[in-house]
Parts: C-alpha cells; sequence; structure tokens
C-alpha cells in the first residue's frame, strides 16, 4: 500500500490503463499544457505525448461528441469535464447518444468511454457550478454511475470504468482531490462495479453515503459511537449499478436506516434507496427511513449559508437517533 491523494490516485489509475492500452487517451479543458484544473493529470502530457492527452477548446459538447465517435472506432476516451455542471451543455451527447447507441445500433457498436470530473458542491462556487448530479445521470438506462469516496476505491473503481465496454459517468469531488489514504499498488488492481462496501460495522442503525456525504456519515457513526450507539456504514461506491443486496442486508440486521445524500431531496439517490429498502425490507423496519439531504433550493454562495446547506454530521446523528427512538 501506497499513500496517496485521492488525484493521485486517480492519474494512477490512468496512467496504468493508458501505459497497458495504446488506444487509451484523456481530452478535456487543460487537462495537457495546464497538467489539468485540480492536477489530476499531472505530468500525463509529458509521459504520453499530445496525441493521448489533448486539450480541448471550451466546447463541451463537441469535445464529448468527439469522445463518442472515437469509441464507435475502437478507441477508449476518457473526457474530463472541469465540473459536471458544465456536463450539462453535453447533456445530449451524453444521455441521448453515448447511453442509447448500444441499443440502437442492435449491439453492433460499443461505447467505451468515461465521463469523469468534479461533481457537487465544492467551495463558493454558487448555484451554477454546484448541482450534484447523481440522480439525473442514473436516471438513463445505458450510463453506469460511479461515485467513489476514498483514494483507493478511486483508483479500482476508475480502472475498471475505463476497461468497460459501456459507457461510465465517473463522479468525483473537487474538495477530495487532497485527500491522503493507502491505495493499492498491486500491479492490476480492480475493484468490479455494482459492490458496496461495509466501511463500518453496527448493530443499531444503518447509514448509507457516497463521496462526500461517507465522510459525514463516518463522522456521526463515531459521535454516536460516544452516545452508545453502533452505526453500521455502507458506502455503495457504484450508484448504477446499486447494491441494492447489500444494503438491505444491513437493514435486516439494524431494523433501521438513515441515507445521508448531497443531492437536493426531490427524486434524489436517497428517495431510490428508500424506495428499494422498503419494497425488499418493510417488515424488517422498526422506524420510518430517514434521509439527510441538501434542501429543495439552489446552492448558496455566502459560506455561513453553504454551511448550513450542506448534510451535516450534526444532522445525521440528529436523524439516527430519531430512528432509534432515542430523542
Amino acid at each position: 500500500m501506497a499513500t496517496l491523494q485521492f488525484r493521485e490516485a486517480l492519474r494512477a489509475a490512468m496512467t496504468e490503463e493508458m501505459e497497458r492500452d495504446e488506444n487509451i487517451f484523456l481530452i478535456g479543458e487543460e487537462v495537457a499544457e495546464y497538467d489539468g484544473a485540480y492536477k489530476v493529470s499531472k505530468g500525463m502530457l509529458d509521459q504520453f505525448g499530445s496525441d493521448r492527452v489533448i486539450d480541448s477548446p471550451i466546447s463541451e459538447l463537441g469535445f464529448s461528441g468527439l469522445g463518442i465517435g472515437a469509441a464507435m472506432n475502437g478507441l477508449r476516451p476518457i473526457v474530463e469535464f472541469m465540473t459536471f455542471n458544465f456536463s450539462f451543455v453535453a447533456f445530449d451527447q451524453v444521455v441521448n447518444n453515448a447511453s442509447n447507441i448500444r441499443y440502437m445500433s442492435g449491439g453492433q457498436f460499443d461505447l467505451p468511454i468515461v465521463f469523469r470530473g468534479p461533481n457537487g458542491a465544492a467551495g463558493q462556487l454558487a448555484a451554477t457550478h454546484s448541482n450534484s448530479t447523481e440522480a439525473l445521470y442514473s436516471n438513463f438506462p445505458g450510463l453506469k454511475v460511479v461515485s467513489p469516496s476514498i483514494p483507493d476505491d478511486g483508483k479500482g473503481l476508475l480502472k475498471t470504468a475505463i476497461r468497460e465496454d459501456d459507457p461510465v459517468v465517473f463522479l468525483e469531488s473537487e474538495l477530495m482531490y487532497g485527500m491522503k489514504d493507502e491505495v493499492s499498488e498491486e500491479s492490476d488492481y480492480t475493484i468490479p462495479l455494482g459492490e458496496a462496501r461495509v466501511a463500518r460495522e453496527g448493530d443499531d442503525v444503518t447509514i448509507v453515503a457516497h463521496s462526500k456525504s461517507y465522510h459525514v456519515a463516518m463522522e456521526a457513526a463515531d459521535q454516536l459511537e460516544e452516545q452508545g450507539y453502533e452505526a453500521e456504514v455502507i458506502d455503495p461506491r457504484t450508484i448504477k449499478p446499486l447494491d441494492i443486496e447489500t444494503i438491505v442486508q444491513s437493514v435486516v440486521k439494524t431494523n433501521r436506516l438513515v441515507v445521508v445524500d448531497e443531492s437536493n431531496p426531490f427524486a434524489s439517490i436517497a428517495s431510490e434507496v428508500t424506495h428499494q429498502v422498503q419494497d425488499r425490507a418493510f417488515d424488517y423496519l422498526d422506524a420510518p427511513i430517514l434521509r439527510v439531504t441538501a434542501p429543495d433550493t439552489p446552492a448558496p454562495y455566502a459560506p455561513n449559508l453553504l454551511d448550513e446547506y450542506m448534510p451535516s454530521a450534526e444532522e445525521t446523528v440528529d436523524a439516527c437517533r430519531r430512528v432509534l427512538y432515542a430523542e
């Protein structure tokens, strides 16, 4: 194991895959000469050259379409959005073309493409740069959606995503790029899509959370332990396909569920998890499922308002105590 920043783990994944397969290339705004807006692709231009690490114009619709066409012709592009809010400019390419080409061609075309970049709110980026897009992209058949929470998962899941023959939306976090943790140095380290991780075991309440919200959940679990409660924390890792079986198994044990999700509440990932759990494990629930989400309002700019907007460990502890009838 090596201690790496999240950005370094992602870079290792891309570098190892590009060394393995000459058909893989990276394209996006400032990925080459500037080493990436968040330095995820630092040094990759020097290693692979401008034919495989490509600075694009400020035209998400254009370079996403270019990537899709390249994937249809045997290449394996990694398309970086500087923020996933900018993917809305390329929405037609991602959800109308990439997601449907295999189906509409009767399986004549594979679509091995990864759309990756930071998702969700960061520091004072205001409403147009703070959207959580997991639920949006998960709504479209044909797209796989991945949202890692720790550097090791970032590396293993990205390597798997690059090898997929279907389009993958790979959602990172700007606020997590500098996070350091242990990362596997195995020569061919991959993590299957669709397998959740039981990050912490407990018997009293299940907390499901991904990406930044996972760290909120872990902090809440620490606080609950001090109060005499053991929370089990499940990190889905892959939003679609969703490993609902692991979540249900935990709920069968704990009989209580809280879902922490940075998305706005209506039609969120938390809403989907809530429905699927009550559909499969209703008789095991001893309390209503509670959600901790962002409010149903655009993200604010002011830092004090942003702190209130984001899901917190305190809100999560409160929700867990409510389902435990400890209030």
